[in-house]
């Protein structure tokens, strides 16, 4: 890629971001009941700003009339705006067919979570424009191997989470063509056996790709170095995850997703009263800071996990190396901003 930084800044050249699991930040949400295009446009900017260039908008287990009028803002907000349209290459819907067993759900709505439907995926797919890339499930629901299989068909990528399943219902969605796992090493009971357990099996299935959250919340960093080591290099991208009350100064909130949400000093978001996570509290630059601070791999290949690896799995590896997706960063002490953005060779943020 080239490392000429845009006019008048000076500064680390570096690809932009490409974040497969973003379900709000800074104020913005898609999963709020008033979604539109406007709301979408807010979140594409204020991801912009965090040098993320790329990215996956994340709906959560809803009834259907929800989801589709959240797909409808999306392909909305792509429509008028061939600059949105580019950061926006698709969208992950993390559900609604997930384990209903508490710690396992999450924070998703246990009303709303229900058996994968093909007939549903479809419904999606008209109502934004074939926009779904990713869709999370559990592969213990009734009917899941069909779902996978009917889903790859039609150019969807299957990830697995959310789930309480056995270590052979891991391998039979990986053989139906699953080759995903969401946030692996969260999304589950708070106490599973030492062994077998279905994070060793995803672990240990060369099919699946782990995507994992580096906020310091979720994962340690010596249980994330393990788990790192264990799947490859290679088999690893780094994800936000982040919600809406990313960045947020604490306190206790009311939101769409989990409901009752504490945001601790640390900025670790909980459901209140519980310890359970109800998301991430930081954008995905802050999670590759944490990473690169944290844990003991190059920083070119922790960046690769939030660059490339992620864009080849949308197909869109060509955006990390082209030079037209691209963020200029700058240091100050222990801090590191963000000063440009440049989507599809255009500036669009300036700090």
């Amino acid at each position: 890629m080239s490392e000429a930084p845009p006019t008048g800044h000076v500064g680390a050249v570096r690809p932009g971001l490409v974040d497969l699991q973003v379900n709000g930040y800074a104020g913005v949400d898609v999963n709020a009941d008033d979604v539109d295009a406007d709301v979408v446009t807010a979140l594409t900017h204020a991801l912009w700003a965090e040098g993320v260039t790329t990215y996956l908008p994340t709906l959560v287990s809803a009834p259907e009339e929800k989801l589709v009028a959240a797909l409808r803002a999306i392909a909305a907000a792509r429509k008028r705006d061939p600059l949105v349209a580019h950061s926006i290459a698709g969208v992950h819907v993390e559900g609604p067919a997930l384990s209903a067993q508490d710690g396992a759900r999450g924070a998703h709505d246990a009303t709303a979570l229900r058996d994968p439907s093909l007939a549903e995926l479809e419904r999606w797919q008209a109502a934004s424009g074939n926009l779904v890339r990713i869709v999370t499930l559990a592969p213990e629901r009734t009917g899941a191997l069909a779902y996978i299989a009917g889903a790859v068909r039609g150019g969807v990528r299957v990830s697995l989470g959310h789930c309480a399943a056995t270590p052979e219902q891991i391998r039979a969605a990986a053989a139906a063509g699953a080759s995903l796992s969401t946030h692996l090493g969260n999304g589950a009971v708070p106490v599973l056996p030492r062994h077998p357990n279905h994070i060793w099996a995803q672990l240990a299935e060369d099919r699946l790709t782990a995507m994992f959250i580096a906020d310091g919340h979720h994962l340690p960093a010596d249980t994330l170095t393990a788990m790192i080591r264990a799947k490859s290099l290679q088999r690893c991208v780094l994800t936000s995850d982040s919600a809406a009350l990313a960045g947020k100064p604490p306190g206790e909130y009311r939101t769409p997703v989990g409901g009752d949400v504490t945001v601790e000093a640390d900025g670790r978001l909980t459901l209140t009263g519980t310890g359970l996570l109800a998301g991430s509290g930081r954008s995905l630059r802050a999670c590759l800071a944490w990473a690169t601070a944290h844990l003991p791999f190059p920083a070119e290949t922790l960046e690769a996990m939030a660059t490339a690896h992620p864009a080849r799995l949308l197909g869109l590896e060509h955006r990390v190396h082209s030079g037209a997706d691209v963020v200029v960063l700058e240091r100050d002490g222990d801090v590191t901003r963000v000063t440009s953005t440049t989507v599809a060779g255009t500036e669009v943020f300036r700090g």
